[in-house]
């Protein structure tokens, strides 16, 4: 005997099992009845707090066969993987650029449609991505939450402190591919390059003239 499916009366998806449909109904209705008894934060599905428990209970049972690096979330463990294989799984269907993750795609796709999603409470500014959003606010607010460990002279963003711990290492990463030169800023460094298209520049004017006045 075939059971009949069990179909939902919002949306009219289909489930094989009334429990799947019940939990289905839920992200119609925003009902959480799954409390979690520690931080009292509420979830829909059973199998949701028992991931969220492993926040407490500190349990990693998903382990890299790579590394053995673990993870309390298979999710995690999975995004985790392609870090070693390089495997990009998520393709745009604008321009067929792809991620490694579902939200690293979600976030490019605004490229395209020029949705902002997260706007300035102080001024309206809208950004297509919450870290910008972060960024942008602490203009405002002055906050500087990265410190240097050196000196701890704090900054309002991770990259200007990168940079900044550059001045205690004399690291110059940033490596120019015409003479091997190499900066501690890539600003620097394309600052550079200019003397290098100068001088082409100034070759092929100079072997132009040339030919002409032999002609």
């Amino acid at each position: 005997m075939i059971s009949k499916p069990c179909i939902c009366d919002v949306c009219n998806k289909a489930f094989n099992q009334l429990c799947n449909l019940n939990r289905h109904k839920r992200t119609h209705t925003g009902d959480k009845p799954y409390i979690c008894d520690v931080c009292n934060k509420a979830f829909s599905s059973r199998n949701t707090l028992n991931t969220h428990n492993r926040i407490h209970t500190g349990e990693t049972p998903y382990i890299c066969y790579l590394c053995n690096k673990a993870f309390n979330q298979l999710s995690n463990l999975n995004r985790h993987i392609r870090s070693h294989t390089g495997d990009k799984p998520y393709i745009c269907d604008v321009c067929s650029k792809a991620f490694k993750n579902q939200s690293h795609l979600n976030v490019h796709k605004r490229t395209h449609t020029g949705v902002t999603p997260y706007v300035c409470y102080l001024c309206n500014k809208a950004f297509s991505q919450l870290c910008n959003l972060n960024s942008h606010i602490r203009t405002h607010t002055g906050e500087t939450p990265y410190v240097c460990d050196v000196c701890s002279e704090a900054f309002s963003h991770q990259s200007t402190l990168n940079r900044h711990k550059q001045t205690h290492t004399e690291e110059s990463p940033y490596v120019c591919d015409v003479c091997s030169k190499a900066f501690r800023h890539l600003s620097y460094l394309n600052i550079h390059k200019y003397t290098h298209t100068r001088e082409m520049t100034s070759v092929l004017y100079i072997k132009k003239h040339s030919i002409t006045g032999a002609i």
